[in-house]
């Protein structure tokens, strides 16, 4: 189907660091809850609960895809994990992880110490979009970009979906298609998404943007509209997630900060500059068309200013 796709083996850098570190609680309560839990365990859910353990910095910017494959289970058997201890699922384990391992100040933005000043904290944050942005860039395809750009072109209609801090991205992306002059729906409400999807057929392009890649709502959505034949397009960081298992094209964003959250502006910065790549592009294969679109827009919206 012309997928996209990067497998990913152990983590780059697996530290091994536990709680016990400078800044950090020596006795995080979901580590220890953990700790208590092992004789307890099914051999599966216990091998999971060793690699939190041991892993848990790198368990924080890990996708449950990647965790599963880490320690050869299913994406099911982690969530069962997580809500044996109350906890809804995987997502909201990283964020316990987080909280307890993290000095509170790079809650905020990774790069940040408690002692900057203005300056400071204005440098590093656009460091971390700069950054963002050229690992991006590097990561971007130019036969995924070709092949999504193919989908959207020869689309009867596009829908694109995004929830939570995604949605943004998703009605700019909606609203720059509808002014090169196709038929552009956006849908942001999950039950809405479900039900159009499941709508939708050959004809329909679908392009789902989620940083995490693991977002129930937006991965059901575009499991269900390729299931109707939709030709399915992904925006998500790299590595491997639930959402590319439906995606016939992934065009990755990095974003240097997420490793204590997992959607922090700069994922959202690579996502814009992903989408004004693929509007472009799109629009540079007919010239003269989105040309002249791009005026019937500019006249309709001068009106509207004095």
């Amino acid at each position: 189907m012309g997928v996209t796709t990067v497998r990913s083996g152990p983590p780059k850098r697996l530290t091994g660091r536990s709680a016990k570190r400078k800044g950090a609680r020596t006795d995080p309560p979901i580590l220890t809850l953990l700790r208590q839990s092992r004789p307890d365990l099914p051999p599966t859910a216990r091998r999971i609960r060793d690699f939190i353990e041991t892993y848990a910095e790198d368990v924080i910017r890990m996708s449950i895809t990647e965790l599963a494959e880490q320690t050869e289970s299913s994406e099911g058997s982690v969530v069962g994990l997580c809500q044996r201890f109350g906890i809804k699922g995987f997502q909201e384990l990283k964020i316990l992880l987080a909280r307890d391992l993290v000095e509170p100040v790079r809650l905020i933005q990774e790069d940040l110490t408690e002692g900057d000043g203005f300056g400071e904290a204005s440098e590093r944050i656009f460091a971390a979009h700069v950054a963002s942005l050229a690992e991006t860039r590097k990561l971007l395809s130019n036969e995924a970009l070709e092949q999504a750009v193919g989908i959207v072109r020869a689309a009867r209609r596009c829908e694109v979906y995004g929830i939570g801090s995604s949605a943004p991205i998703a009605a700019d992306l909606g609203y720059r298609l509808l002014q090169l002059g196709y038929d552009a729906k956006v849908l942001v409400d999950s039950h809405v998404q479900s039900v159009s999807a499941a709508m939708t057929g050959r004809s329909v392009a679908v392009i789902t943007i989620s940083h995490s890649g693991s977002t129930v709502e937006t991965v059901l959505a575009t499991r269900l509209a390729h299931q109707a034949g939709a030709r399915t397009i992904g925006i998500t960081r790299l590595g491997r997630s639930p959402l590319q298992r439906h995606c016939d094209v992934v065009l990755y964003t990095a974003a240097n900060e997420t490793r204590y959250r997992p959607e922090a502006m700069s994922s959202r910065v690579a996502q814009l500059a992903i989408i004004d790549t693929l509007v472009s592009c799109c629009a540079l294969a007919d010239p003269k068309r989105s040309v002249a679109q791009l005026e019937l827009s500019a006249r309709v919206l001068a009106e509207k200013r004095f």
